[in-house]
């Protein structure tokens, strides 16, 4: 697929405001400061297309961006450590849920974790949370460029490995580094293909 425009279109807090449900979306969701800013970026060869700061928690809304006048990619707050109260925290959480459990033109969620760490347990009970809500996603592993590749494959196994002690098989998977542009092509034919079968819902 060729990224020929994108565009942003909108930030919200409440699902009533989201566009017409007539284009296929396809939301990015990951913990605090796992660089979907910059795989959001790398997908649509937009430097500046989603603001990248060193402050997790910076994406505090939902944010629309128009591709190709065909898709919605949808940018969600991150989960996890973020700079504002419980209270606030809480808010996120409800919006995000029912953005996920109530937009019916939602085709995949891209639950980004950084290949980088440990197994975080806030990434599984999301996934899990996903698995019992019964929404389709696919899991982006981010950053495969600041590792060895052997250090990479130890790393990515081992997170696949905590999941596979609640699930029996995995969602479909992404090796991606924005910096390096490594993935970009194939999320992109993952949506072009899913979108192919896109059957407007009004």
């Amino acid at each position: 697929m060729i990224i020929h425009t994108a565009e942003f279109i909108m930030s919200l807090t409440n699902i009533t405001d989201c566009p017409a449900p007539v284009k296929p979306e396809f939301a990015f969701i990951g913990r605090s400061n796992v660089g979907k800013s910059s795989i959001i970026n790398s997908i649509t060869e937009r430097n500046n297309l989603a603001r990248i700061s060193n402050n997790p928690g910076k994406t505090q809304t939902i944010n629309y961006f128009l591709i190709n006048d065909a898709w919605y990619l949808v940018d969600l707050p991150g989960y996890g450590y973020a700079k504002v109260s419980k209270s606030q925290r809480r808010n996120f959480e409800r919006f995000i849920r029912s953005y996920l459990t109530k937009r019916e033109n939602l085709q995949c969620v891209f639950l980004l974790i950084d290949s980088r760490i440990n197994p975080q347990k806030i990434d599984i009970d999301f996934a899990n949370w996903m698995g019992e809500a019964h929404l389709p996603f696919v899991i982006v592993f981010t950053k495969s460029d600041k590792n060895k590749p052997e250090e990479l494959t130890e790393n990515i196994e081992k997170i696949q490995k905590a999941f596979l002690k609640h699930w029996e098989t995995l969602p479909q998977t992404f090796v991606t580094s924005a910096t390096k542009d490594i993935g970009r092509e194939d999320i992109l034919g993952f949506i072009n293909e899913i979108n192919q079968s896109f059957i407007p819902l009004i």
